[in-house]
């Protein structure tokens, strides 16, 4: 199965609820299916990642708003606009909850003044120059930063992809065989290239690659505006890279010393 975390605590707590209200004690089995998963999952992302059989599990609440893709970049301007109007210069960004609790529980960032930017890391940075913020500081994890170290400047996977691609070409630079290089290339996930890197003592080089690349496609959009820095992180591992002013931005965010 593939169902994130949260989620599972949800069913786990629902069904720990029906047996307390009908004083049930015993043990339960789960069965859980997602009608037409199968097929709906071909239109998905997911056989790339190797899920496969049917859908994965990510959301908490089962509904989707629709909303187009101008829609959601004008939610991100209204944001910006709004912390810009309260004074606020230092712009702190996530794509999502994963950086937000990561940055919280792990670094001791105040995420309350956060923009959540989703996949639009080019219009996020378009907007930040054009309201005035004095510096753009961008929490992540790899599998959406490495990205931009491509100068991708939509994340989703629907523009774009080449996660393992750079990965692999910087493990080469740094010394890999072409069989460590062909591994990673052909990883599922990220993490999965990640912990090859670290295996064979080369995650440290290959992020140095990585962060000088995400720095300077970012600074080039911003057209050297305004500085921008960016952390690039991954759940299992960690805090991975940061960019040549990233320790500088994340004071202005955090709350006493970085942990």
């Amino acid at each position: 199965w593939a169902i994130i975390p949260v989620p599972r605590r949800m069913i786990s707590s629902a069904l720990q609820a029906a047996c307390l209200q009908g004083g049930y004690q015993g043990g339960l089995r789960r069965n859980l299916s997602i009608p037409e998963g199968q097929r709906l999952a071909q239109k998905t992302f997911n056989p790339r990642l190797g899920i496969v059989g049917g859908l994965s599990v990510l959301g908490t609440s089962g509904i989707v708003d629709p909303m187009s893709e101008q829609a959601l970049v004008d939610t991100i301007h209204t944001e910006m606009d709004s912390r810009r109007a309260a004074g606020q210069t230092h712009l702190l960004a996530f794509f999502g909850n994963y950086g937000v609790d990561f940055s919280r529980d792990h670094l001791g960032v105040d995420v309350s003044q956060r923009v959540t930017i989703s996949n639009y890391v080019g219009e996020t940075l378009d907007y930040a120059a054009y309201k005035g913020f004095s510096d753009v500081l961008v929490i992540g994890h790899i599998g959406k930063l490495v990205k931009v170290a491509q100068g991708i400047m939509n994340t989703h996977s629907h523009y774009a992809d080449g996660r393992t691609t750079i990965l692999a070409l910087e493990a080469v630079f740094a010394g890999a065989s072409r069989q460590l290089a062909r591994q990673i290339y052909d990883s599922l996930t990220t993490d999965e290239a990640v912990r090859l890197l670290k295996e064979q003592n080369l995650l440290e080089p290959v992020m140095a690659a990585v962060c000088e690349k995400i720095e300077a496609y970012m600074d080039q959009r911003t057209h050297g505006e305004i500085p921008t820095a960016a952390v690039v992180f991954s759940n299992a591992y960690g805090v991975l890279g940061l960019t040549s002013r990233a320790k500088e931005f994340l004071a202005l965010h955090t709350k006493g010393e970085l942990r």
